[in-house]
């Protein structure tokens, strides 16, 4: 069989005997390449007497198999795999940790990652009554990997939110994804749930979405658990806890785009104590035979536990954003900081959750700050981030507010032209804007609409200059520069982000 590197293959086993409880079967594979790297991969039950060995090859080359099992029908069974290389423009491996900057991101061959975020957390309802095709998911996702965002967001699965809903949900009944009883990743319902049993058929419906964002080049950052959005849970560490918990890391650890995080906004509630989110990361590091990311959504609990996350993930709502940031990212100089939100839930058709901030220059202003401090940020809409779904949201009436993703767009793309892991913030360097440097002859400062101008002293002898246009994504013509000051050509209408280079050097 021929595959192609980071990409998933089913291998399906039958098997002639019963089993009382198929998802607690033991079973693997353990896959050896000819250049002598092993991996023991753990199989799952995937309904009607098939178990499924998934892989997905981490190099090239000449993989042979062998499975074990305690059914022996299962057991002994061999293969072989070719893998070539992935043919895929947007595919780099792995989300990882940049060994040489290990507060930023890079991919598995080396590729620098500027992640960017938007969270999604129903998508695993978008079409889940469609066993044939995934069309909205599709139209939801497509634009998000157009517009440079790379890190989508997700609960595994909730129920509905606990804030009040917009009235006017009740003319679009199409766009509300709360209190589904059809959907529950166990047998029988939300309210009347068989805990004993999982629902097969929710995770082949889900498996459709994870394997989208691995075609688009999207991580699937993927929240095991939610407190906050009504979902009946069996009793923490039972059975059927740990089946559940274990069935989602045995079944989904193949796809180079997936990051684990415990729960969605951990210890907010009593069942998820900080030894259980421990006692959760060592499940994944047991079970994971590739390694992928581990966090848990609790800024807190990253803060006291740094040794047991692979970056932290951060909720900062506050007006001292910037400084607050620079303070985690001094804190943990070998961890990434990725604020999971900010408090800022961009306005939408409807009212769905606020925050503190929804104006949409303001949420982009936010996230921009968070990168100019050192940090990885998120992008809520408000009509995606929850229950409330549109799906197509430029299809929808001329006059509703849509998503801004142009803005986001223009921010990867600054940071791809001026690589994102290369600069460092320089806040000695502040004045009345914010200050980034790589070290050797590039000042970014970044500057509110509302500064009149940016003062500075203290410059090399020889600059230029440019400016960049957050909202357009426009660049001002590169000039010969004279300190002490500098004024945006957009002051009072876009903010903008001053390019200074020293050309003495």
């Amino acid at each position: 069989m021929n595959v192609k590197q980071w990409q998933v293959v089913d291998l399906p086993f039958d098997a002639d005997q019963p089993a009382a409880q198929p998802f607690d079967i033991e079973f693997s594979a353990t896959f050896t390449s000819d250049g002598g790297d092993e991996l023991t991969v753990p199989g799952f039950y995937d309904g009607d007497a098939r178990w499924v060995i998934r892989f997905s090859p981490p190099k090239t080359g000449d993989w042979t198999y062998t499975t074990r099992s305690d059914l022996a029908s299962l057991n002994g069974r061999t293969g072989q795999l070719t893998a070539t290389p992935s043919t895929r423009p947007n595919q780099h491996g792995a989300l990882g940790i940049d060994p040489d900057r290990p507060q930023h991101f890079a991919y598995e061959d080396g590729t620098p990652c500027m992640l960017l975020a938007y969270e999604a957390d129903w998508l695993f309802a978008l079409d889940y009554d469609n066993p044939d095709d995934v069309p909205k998911t599709r139209e939801l996702l497509d634009p998000l990997a157009e517009h440079g965002i790379n890190h989508v967001v997700t609960t595994v699965y909730s129920y509905d939110v606990e804030w009040d809903k917009d009235p006017k949900l009740a003319d679009h009944p199409e766009h509300e994804y709360g209190s589904l009883d059809r959907i529950y990743p166990f047998l029988g319902t939300n309210a009347d749930p068989d805990f004993a049993n999982l629902n097969v058929t929710f995770f082949q419906r889900f498996d459709r979405i994870v394997e989208i964002m691995n075609e688009l080049g999207l991580t699937a950052h993927l929240m095991i658990y939610v407190w906050n959005k009504r979902v009946n849970w069996p009793d923490a560490d039972s059975d059927a806890d740990n089946r559940y918990f274990d069935y989602i890391i045995k079944r989904y650890q193949a796809f180079p785009n997936v990051v684990w995080n415990v729960s969605k906004e951990a210890l907010n509630n009593p069942r998820c104590s900080e030894a259980y989110a421990l006692e959760r990361i060592d499940r994944v590091r047991r079970l994971d035979a590739y390694g992928r990311l581990v966090t848990v959504h609790d800024g807190g609990f990253c803060e006291r536990n740094p040794d047991a996350v692979d970056f932290i993930s951060w909720q900062n709502w506050s007006s001292t954003l910037y400084t607050d940031t620079l303070r985690v990212l001094e804190k943990f100089p070998r961890l990434p900081v990725f604020n999971i939100e900010h408090g800022g839930y961009e306005r939408s058709p409807y009212v769905v959750f606020t925050g503190d901030y929804t104006d949409p220059e303001v949420c982009l202003r936010r996230n921009w700050l968070l990168h100019f401090a050192g940090a990885y940020s998120t992008y809520y809409w408000q009509a995606a981030a929850w229950n409330v779904v549109i799906h197509d949201p430029f299809d929808q009436p001329d006059d509703w507010p849509r998503p801004m993703y142009a803005w986001y767009r223009h921010l990867a793309d600054f940071f791809h032209r001026f690589p994102f892991a290369e600069f460092s913030p320089l806040p000695e360097k502040n004045f009345s804007g914010y200050c980034m440097h790589d070290g050797r002859d590039t000042w970014l400062y970044y500057l509110p609409k509302e500064n009149e101008k940016l003062s500075s002293w203290r410059w090399p002898d020889h600059l230029t200059s440019q400016w960049f246009n957050t909202l357009t994504g426009a660049y001002s013509d590169i000039t010969p520069s004279t300190p002490p000051y500098f004024v945006s050509p957009w002051r009072g209408e876009a903010d903008a982000v001053l390019i200074c280079r020293s050309i003495t050097n």
